[in-house]
């Protein structure tokens, strides 16, 4: 037998047409046109998009957490710090001042229900046009 002459007759026609007929499925899909493929990829048919969380949520949750924080504080810390903006930094201040007086007058439980409300009434206005307009930092 020769060097590159294949070792019983046929078998490089055989191996030739196993290649084309595996390189053919793999490119062509198995037999599928792929529309269905490229439909779904491009209306997301197949996967759910994730949900984007409302900005005043997360207001509400960021200054909530930190409003419960600050409570018992002398001071409210650094806005930046805390990740806040200069808008929902404002929103916790009235917050905790507010807490403060309720927590002395009703206890810690009553607080935390005012902190709840009003950290959420002040992010649904801050955000009820969409974004603040003072600019980023707002």
């Amino acid at each position: 037998m020769k060097s590159g002459e294949a070792p019983w007759p046929g078998a490089a026609l055989g191996l030739g047409l196993g290649l084309a007929l595996l390189t053919g499925g793999l490119i062509t899909g198995c037999g599928q046109d792929g529309a269905g493929t490229r439909d779904a990829a491009r209306t997301g048919a197949d996967s759910p998009s994730p949900s984007a969380t409302p900005r005043e949520d997360l207001c509400t949750r960021i200054v909530t957490y930190w409003s419960r924080e600050v409570l018992d504080q002398d001071s409210y810390g650094d806005y930046q710090s805390m990740g806040l903006s200069n808008g929902q930094y404002e929103i916790l201040m009235k917050v905790v001042d507010a807490a403060r007086a309720e927590k002395k007058s009703k206890g810690t439980p009553a607080a935390d229900r005012l902190i709840d409300r009003e950290a959420r009434a002040g992010c649904e206005d801050l955000y009820r046009d969409g974004a603040p307009s003072g600019g980023p930092w707002q």
